[in-house]
């Protein structure tokens, strides 16, 4: 089984968790943040009600719940289950719900309490739109006036998240390392021409190159 770099700061992200109930996780593209986080904190028993991670897209909200899915060994619609515009897959036994942005924000409209939810995770922050933005601030306000056991965690690849964690209360800010692979530069004898239809070198290639 292959370990990802986030593996290493699970440890420390499920302290802060369990001591302030926010966080901000720093992790560049390729740690693991969105496929291992959401399983990490069901596996730790860390909440009793749903966890619901954010995506910006319906692509990428409908790969995560697949690939979270697969991990366990299920199918889509079981423990982990997602709900973007137009289709929903989630069952009674869904603990872990992939959404889009603008679906929590209807959410928040009908419940603001956020009922039978325990946790919500915004994954790619570093993305920055308005649902996003607007999601988190109304989480911040139901945490702080209807549920204060209402646990968020902020994910993302290149934010700074010093201000972040600073709008969150100075929530803990915990930072994952990439893996890193050596590079090996390689110089041709002599300029490369791409062949045009023809077969024959491309006068452009050439004078590019």
């Amino acid at each position: 089984m292959t370990i990802l770099p986030v593996e290493a700061v699970l440890p420390e992200l499920l302290t802060a968790m369990r001591a302030h109930g926010m966080a901000v996780l720093q992790a560049p593209p390729g740690a693991g943040k969105t496929t291992r986080v959401p399983l990490f904190l069901l596996e730790n028993g860390l909440y009793d009600g749903r966890i619901v991670m954010l995506e910006p897209r319906r692509v990428a909200a409908r790969a995560a719940a697949e690939r979270l899915a697969f991990q366990l060994g299920e199918t889509v619609g079981e423990t982990v289950g997602y709900r973007i515009k137009g289709e929903s897959r989630v069952g009674p036994k869904t603990r872990i719900e992939v959404v889009t942005e603008g679906i929590l924000t209807r959410i928040i409209q009908r419940d603001p309490e956020l009922s039978g939810i325990s946790c919500v995770i915004f994954d790619e922050f570093h993305e920055r739109s308005l649902n996003a933005d607007l999601g988190l601030a109304l989480c911040l306000e139901a945490r702080s006036v209807l549920r204060n056991d209402l646990n968020l965690l902020v994910m993302s690849a290149t934010l700074d998240a010093g201000p972040v964690a600073k709008l969150m209360g100075d929530a803990p800010m915990v930072t994952s390392t990439g893996r890193s692979f050596p590079v090996e530069t390689r110089w041709l004898d002599k300029p490369w021409a791409q062949p045009n239809r023809r077969g024959r070198g491309s006068r452009m290639w050439r004078r590019i190159w």
